[in-house]
């Protein structure tokens, strides 16, 4: 790791752009250095547009299309990184701070492959860590799935160390569930280790089929899926894709769930496209309320956040099918549900600079604690 002087501010800068890719959310976060358990406050956060162009190019390369040329890939990976650097820039801008005050950008980049079952495994997201630091003159840490794939884990979720830092309670046996592109879970017992896994697709097949048969990006309050109706037999064919009965720890992305999954188990029966939409959100409720019966039977409280929160027809069919168990916001324990994930990314650069380890092996398989990220000094 590059010798970085200890930071001079408990200020960070997390940016992230998730499986959906409908926007680079930033947030600044400030940490009280010596509280326990952990406190932080998110001092601004935003979310600024990605270039429709830009978009389009990440969603097709991220559902497994291949590039036209290295060349391409290449310049992919510095366009992001400078959509990610500007973003950084604009919220310290904002925010009336000047980038002197920020100690680190901790940056996840665009996940475009994620397979950690093949042979070697391997992750990769795009957003060079140098242009960032280049452009932006703040410490950047990026790149923080891969050392943990390296370590025979699946580099994912990363967000379970920090929720477990700031919302874990022995009073009580608790989940975080991110509701983002792809579904994910943190336990947290009461007792007992830390665990998390993904549950499979959220928000981004659902939005790509609203924006389809819309035009919209996504499914404002489920207004689309509430005016039609389940088709149980779809709903079977797409239960029935071997990837929701393994095990954890399991990770997945859109390269595994997107349209042309979707597609291939549809038919020529008489449906709706909103009928479509209402069995896709559906689909995400039975998962989500399945896996946490399957891994935590006993949960007390299901805490919410991602874009998904704000869907009001899925949160009411999660809260139905998990009819023992208090669902609500993280809002409701003074986390913003829209940045939790890019403080977690701020959380996990404080972490790398300071030299410790911010993966669990409990939740992602890997051989051992690991040091994530690597350091660009500004």
């Amino acid at each position: 790791m590059p010798d970085i002087p200890p930071a001079a501010s408990n200020l960070y800068l997390g940016l992230i752009s998730g499986t959906s890719a409908d926007g680079i959310d930033a947030a600044l976060v400030r940490f009280s250095e010596h509280s326990s358990p952990l406190r932080c406050e998110l001092v601004m956060g935003r979310t600024y547009p990605w270039d429709p162009a830009l978009r389009e190019e990440l969603i097709v390369l991220g559902q497994g299309a291949e590039t036209v040329s290295l060349d391409a890939l290449g310049s992919l990976d510095a366009q992001t990184a400078l959509a990610f650097a500007d973003a950084a820039l604009n919220l310290v801008s904002a925010a009336g701070l000047s980038r002197s005050s920020v100690a680190a950008i901790g940056s996840h980049g665009q996940t475009i492959r994620h397979r950690p079952h093949a042979n070697p495994p391997f992750t990769w997201q795009l957003g060079d860590g140098n242009v960032i630091a280049e452009r932006t003159g703040i410490n950047t840490v990026a790149d923080f799935r891969r050392r943990d794939v390296a370590a025979g884990g699946h580099g994912a979720p990363l967000m379970p160390a920090f929720h477990a830092a700031l919302l874990h309670t022995p009073d009580e046996n608790r989940a975080v569930l991110n509701l983002g592109g792809i579904g994910n879970f943190t336990l947290l017992p009461k007792h007992g280790d830390v665990r998390g896994f993904d549950t499979g697709p959220a928000n981004a097949l659902m939005d790509a089929w609203c924006e389809r048969h819309t035009g919209k990006p996504f499914d404002a309050a489920g207004a689309f899926a509430a005016s039609g109706r389940v088709d149980d037999a779809l709903l079977s064919r797409l239960l029935a894709d071997s990837w929701f009965s393994l095990p954890p720890p399991k990770s997945t992305g859109r390269e595994q769930f997107h349209l042309r999954w979707l597609e291939m188990q549809l038919d020529d029966s008489d449906r709706t496209p909103a009928d479509v939409q209402a069995t896709l959100l559906e689909l995400t409720a039975i998962t989500v309320a399945d896996a946490l019966r399957a891994t935590q039977p006993d949960t007390h409280r299901v805490l919410v956040c991602g874009g998904g929160v704000h869907n009001r027809a899925l949160m009411a069919r999660i809260t139905a099918r998990l009819p023992a168990t208090k669902v609500e916001s993280t809002a409701a324990h003074g986390l913003d549900p829209d940045y939790v994930e890019a403080m977690g990314f701020a959380w996990l650069a404080r972490e790398t600079l300071a030299g410790r380890p911010s993966n669990l092996p409990s939740v992602t398989g890997a051989k051992g604690l690991r040091v994530l990220g690597a350091v660009y000094p500004a």
